[in-house]
């Protein structure tokens, strides 16, 4: 559960200085920032005018995090803000970050990595898990510290599925035909997870066709990307779960071997012992379809059932309803929306040396596209309606639909497969890609993806 912004100031107020935990530089510092969190007037209104008097823009990043949880006015928070920092973005934490997230020059002041630990640690004492102070140092991460926001939850709060109970199709009688799957085939083993389910858990962990995997899916990215777990070096295949953080508005998962923070947008460990490491976990395909359109193509499936050892609502449209039906984020992060609204979806692959993302629009009515990346030529089979997009390569053919029929260019009658386009002994290969809505896939890449302009 989280806690509301009142029982947050009441914990911050009870704050207390724990041996080890001061800093050499400017600890007074971390303590004026808890005296602001505590909201008690004889120490909340003069640890702001002295950081007001002082006048240096670094001590912005604590001031934004207490505008989230001080019980004190942000009215006054926000006065200190604009005069430490000459800027006038609003008057609420949505703002302020977006600021903060355009101003990366504007470092913290160095008692900010005791203060952000402390404040977090009062939520859940597991956060120390992520937040050592070996590893939240600005030059030990791949991430900044100030972007690192609180989702609301403890560590574990949405609790993974690690080798979920399955059941068979026929058995899946609590399934509407047009609510939507990720559906996953490796080796011919099928298997189906209900977004309506992994919604409140976003995470699994298995092995499908003998390929451990995980499944990460970010509700608010409107993303769920398949990784291979099994990382060379590593003895074993690394086991994920959700840390309870955010960043961007993308979640920060975590391996449960080393407590090592991970993009979960990218693949790479971001905090933590594994940064060093050089590891982008390996996609795997995965589609988003209806339960009747994947059930009917692979009639062998297994699907996830409701049976998960959680108490949740897993009915249909219940799950993330008003979020998914706004136009509007829940957690801040800036969107270039020139050419998409930030709650667009594209439909993106990072292979063959770059990223390309194609919006899901391009699919109406179920199209075709012949379309490449690099050196690769690709043939698309998309429906915007289902959310569904499966990626293959395709040589130097050019693909129609005549007749309801999957047709080359040179006469060849195809069969899309979860693996792959099969034409008598030919196949060509599918192609990892996942679906995202576009404030994540152009907060994450676009200055490195192409973008379909068809």
């Amino acid at each position: 559960m989280s806690l509301t912004r009142r029982q947050f100031a009441a914990l911050a107020a009870s704050i207390t200085v724990l041996p080890g935990m001061a800093v050499a530089q400017a600890p007074d510092y971390r303590l004026m920032m808890l005296d602001i969190l505590s909201g008690d007037p004889g120490l909340f209104f003069p640890a702001l005018e002295h950081i007001k008097q002082r006048g240096k823009p670094d001590m912005a990043a604590g001031l934004i995090q207490s505008m989230r949880f001080s019980n004190g006015s942000n009215a006054d928070i926000v006065e200190t803000l604009k005069t430490i920092t000459g800027a006038d973005p609003g008057d609420d934490w949505f703002d302020w970050m977006l600021w903060q997230e355009a101003n990366p020059q504007v470092r913290p002041h160095p008692s900010f990595i005791n203060f952000k630990r402390e404040t977090m640690l009062r939520i859940d004492p597991n956060f120390d898990d992520f937040l050592k102070r070996r590893y939240i140092a600005p030059d030990k991460m791949r991430i900044r510290l100030e972007e690192i926001t609180w989702g609301g939850v403890r560590k574990d709060g949405i609790p993974s599925l690690d080798n979920p109970k399955l059941t068979a199709a026929a058995q899946a009688t609590y399934m509407r035909d047009d609510d939507l799957v990720f559906g996953v085939s490796i080796n011919g083993d099928a298997r189906a997870y209900p977004l309506r389910i992994m919604g409140w858990h976003e995470m699994f962990n298995e092995t499908i066709g003998g390929v451990p995997v995980a499944l990460a899916y970010c509700t608010l990215c409107g993303s769920g990307i398949l990784f291979e777990t099994k990382v060379k070096g590593l003895a074993r295949p690394l086991v994920f779960g959700s840390s309870g953080f955010l960043y961007r508005s993308n979640k920060l998962m975590f391996d449960r071997q080393t407590n090592s923070l991970w993009n979960q947008f990218t693949g790479r460990p971001v905090v933590g012992p594994l940064v060093d490491s050089g590891i982008t976990l390996k996609q795997r395909p995965v589609v988003i379809t209806t339960w009747k359109a994947w059930r009917d193509r692979n009639p062998s499936t297994k699907i996830l059932s409701l049976d998960t050892g959680h108490r949740r609502d897993y009915g249909s449209g219940v799950v993330y309803s008003e979020y998914f039906g706004s136009n509007d984020l829940m957690f801040p992060t800036n969107v270039d929306q020139r050419r998409h609204k930030q709650k667009d979806y594209v439909f993106g692959i990072r292979q063959f040396g770059g990223a390309k993302a194609w919006p899901l629009k391009s699919f109406m009515g179920g199209r075709v596209l012949n379309d490449g990346m690099g050196n690769t030529n690709l043939l698309l089979i998309g429906d915007e309606k289902a959310r569904s997009v499966r990626a293959y390569e395709r040589g130097n053919l050019t693909f129609a639909v005549k007749s309801g029929k999957l047709t080359s260019d040179d006469s060849r009658v195809w069969r899309a497969t979860e693996d792959a386009l099969i034409s008598g002994d030919t196949r060509l290969p599918r192609v990892a890609g996942h679906v995202a809505y576009w404030f994540a896939w152009n907060g994450y890449l676009g200055a490195e993806s192409e973008l379909y302009n068809g």
